[in-house]
C-alpha cells in the first residue's frame, strides 16, 4: 500500500494481496454511513457471526479467544481518517 498516492490499491495490486490468502475464505468489509474510502491492506481475521448486533456494529464481529465459533475471513477495513 502506498499512502502517497490517492487510491492505495489497484485492482491488478489487490489480485496479488488477494491471491495468497486461502481461496475458500469469505471476503467482507467494514462500513458505516456513505461515502468511500481507500482500504487497508487486507488482512486474515478471526470473526463470529453475530446477526443481533444493531446495523451500526456490523453482522460480524472479532472473535474472542475461547470462542468456539469463529472463522476465518479475509477483511477489507476501509481506511479511517481522523479529520
Amino acid at each position: 500500500m502506498n499512502k502517497n498516492r490517492l487510491f492505495h490499491y489497484t485492482v491488478g495490486e489487490l489480485i496479488e494481496i488477494l491471491n495468497t490468502f486461502p481461496a475458500d475464505v469469505p471476503v467482507l468489509t467494514s462500513g458505516y454511513e456513505n461515502g468511500f474510502e481507500n482500504i487497508q491492506e487486507p488482512v486474515l481475521d478471526n470473526l463470529i457471526h453475530n446477526p443481533g448486533a444493531p446495523y451500526y456494529d456490523g453482522e460480524f464481529q472479532p472473535a474472542g479467544e475461547a470462542d468456539g465459533k469463529a472463522f476465518q475471513a479475509v477483511v477489507l477495513a476501509r481506511l479511517v481518517r481522523d479529520d
